[in-house]
């Protein structure tokens, strides 16, 4: 019965989608004032329940984002951001991916190409990218804990091109420049011709747990284009982090 009662009282706070009082929530579930209140007290003491502001209104918690979170795969997560990406790929009028950070790896898990018959472009393919040498993976990995980017400098760094960085010094300045402008940038370092960006997409304080980014061929994709389409992937990030949230939020 207790469980019930925790679950009620998660599912009426999700299904809200918007902040909601103690009075709201003791009104839907019809508990007693003080069963409320010890109710909502041990959700929020487990993190399953946040009050983002000092005005008595609680929604879903980190934790249970996170939980949630972890168990979506793939085509879930393409289901949420797919619409927002097909609408960047338009706009851009370029190819527009989304990549996933798990397991220690960044993977490309879902790419937009142009509708333009006439529009030459670059499909970046998918899955894992290396963690030093792709905007995708270096969006995420600038925002890390220390101690994971430390991980990834200490590693064999393979040169993919001349454009490669491989040192500490140049990806430790890398790292803080991209977290300075809020995207990444990568030159030529996996394929000769082709450049990309790409911005983290996080999710609450999780993390940035994702990134999204748009790839093409170098003769267009020199780097004041890069950083016009970087900075507009910065404000994509934040829609597509609502979406995956309130994907998660809707189904918890």
């Amino acid at each position: 019965m207790h469980l019930d009662r925790l679950i009620n009282l998660l599912e009426i706070v999700a299904v809200a989608g918007r902040p909601v009082s103690v009075p709201e929530i003791q009104k839907a579930t019809g508990l007693p004032k003080p069963t409320c209140y010890r109710l909502i007290q041990s959700l929020q003491d487990q993190r399953l329940l946040d009050q983002p502001a000092e005005d008595g209104r609680f929604v879903i918690g980190e934790r249970m984002i996170r939980i949630s979170l972890l168990g979506k795969s793939d085509i879930d997560v393409r289901r949420c951001a797919a619409p927002l990406l097909k609408a960047a790929t338009n706009s851009f009028n370029e190819t527009v991916f989304l990549a996933r950070f798990r397991g220690g790896k960044v993977e490309i898990i879902h790419v937009e190409t142009p509708g333009d018959p006439g529009r030459a472009f670059i499909h970046p393919g998918l899955g894992e990218r290396p963690m030093h040498a792709c905007s995708c993976s270096k969006a995420i990995a600038a925002f890390a804990e220390p101690e994971f980017q430390e991980s990834i400098l200490t590693r064999s760094l393979k040169a993919y091109t001349e454009h490669t960085k491989v040192t500490k010094a140049d990806l430790r300045a890398e790292f803080s420049q991209i977290v300075a402008q809020g995207f990444a940038d990568c030159d030529q370092e996996i394929d000769l011709g082709i450049a990309s960006v790409a911005a983290p997409v996080s999710i609450g304080n999780i993390g940035a747990i994702f990134s999204v980014g748009a790839v093409g061929p170098i003769r267009r994709f020199e780097r004041d284009y890069r950083h016009e389409i970087g900075r507009k992937l910065t404000g994509l990030s934040d829609k597509i982090s609502g979406a995956i949230q309130l994907c998660n939020v809707a189904e918890v």
